[in-house]
């Protein structure tokens, strides 16, 4: 009778054991695993959903919590001064990211990599939304995620060229908006294409919905501009090999080609420009408060496209 009881004791200890490890997790957080012609895949459930071989190593949040989000936007809620207080939070990007964590977004490569990621990732969003300046409170780069919208736009940029496939809607305006700000009715169309939201007849919607337009900004990084070239992902995290022609533009892997990518001749090819040195400026502090230490970020060729020549040169920029 000892003997049963003992064992009736254990079970339950067991059984607690199980749910309590579960119940960190979340029900559909369990990781699972398989194997497919000697490779292993695994979903994670609601962070990285489908069978995907990023799926079996860290995700964002494993890595990345509220903590360091917020120390890293620690401004952006300032009343009066930051001009969408109130609109970001952490619960936005983690939504947005979980999305594209399958596809290798903060989920390549080993913890160092991946934290990397998503510091250049978040330097560009810093910098593009900040209103930070020389002698703000906490510094310059403490402000970043301080607007959702440009302020006062100087045209409705609608480009009637693009008439047949991305025609601009009555009434819709296509100023900057969003985490890695959008410009243009054809940016706008097609990254509402890409991630299945009518943003050419809504633009709207990026400066109403945090998690759609840190959505749209994860798929501006994570996909190629035209189908010949890398993405943003792809160079920063290692998968771009450069061709010969990219060696005498100048255009090696790292940092410096994410901005080449996203913002072009605006950024690059210009030498050492403020606008550039801005956006490297946040990837470098990122890096030091999420602990990985800028030392981490390479040599200047690496960080720098002062003396890389476009991807797409062209005569106005689609991201200001």
């Amino acid at each position: 009778m000892e003997v049963a009881k003992r064992h009736v004791v254990a079970f339950f200890i067991v059984v607690l054991a199980i749910v309590s490890v579960n119940g960190d997790l979340g029900d559909d957080s369990k990781l699972k695993v398989k194997y497919k012609h000697g490779k292993k895949y695994c979903d994670k459930g609601w962070e990285c959903q489908g069978w995907s071989i990023y799926c079996c190593n860290l995700t964002i949040t494993d890595y990345f919590q509220t903590y360091q989000f917020e120390n890293l936007f620690s401004k952006r809620n300032i009343p009066m001064v930051a001009h969408a207080a109130g609109f970001w939070d952490y619960h936005s990007f983690i939504t947005a990211a979980a999305l594209f964590e399958p596809l290798g977004f903060g989920t390549t490569g080993n913890r160092t990599t991946q934290m990397k990621e998503i510091a250049a990732f978040l330097g560009h969003v810093g910098a593009k939304t900040s209103c930070g300046y020389g002698v703000a409170t906490g510094g310059p780069l403490a402000w970043g995620l301080c607007y959702n919208h440009e302020m006062s736009p100087s045209q409705k940029y609608c480009d009637d060229f693009y008439k047949l496939t991305y025609p601009c809607a009555p009434g819709a305006e296509y100023y900057g908006r969003g985490a890695i700000p959008i410009y243009w009715n054809y940016n706008y169309g097609a990254i509402g294409e890409g991630i299945k939201a009518d943003l050419l007849n809504h633009p709207e919607y990026i400066e109403q919905n945090a998690t759609l337009a840190f959505q749209a900004a994860i798929y501006r990084w994570m996909t190629p501009v035209k189908k010949a070239q890398p993405s943003a992902h792809d160079v920063f995290v290692g998968n771009w090999k450069p061709t010969k022609n990219d060696t005498l533009a100048k255009r090696v892997p790292g940092f410096g080609a994410t901005m080449n990518l996203l913002y072009g001749d605006s950024v690059c090819g210009q030498g050492d420009i403020d606008p550039m040195n801005t956006i490297i400026s946040h990837y470098l502090y990122y890096l030091d408060l999420l602990g990985v230490g800028r030392e981490q970020a390479g040599p200047n060729e690496v960080l720098s496209c002062a003396e890389q020549v476009p991807f797409n040169p062209s005569s106005k920029s689609s991201s200001s």
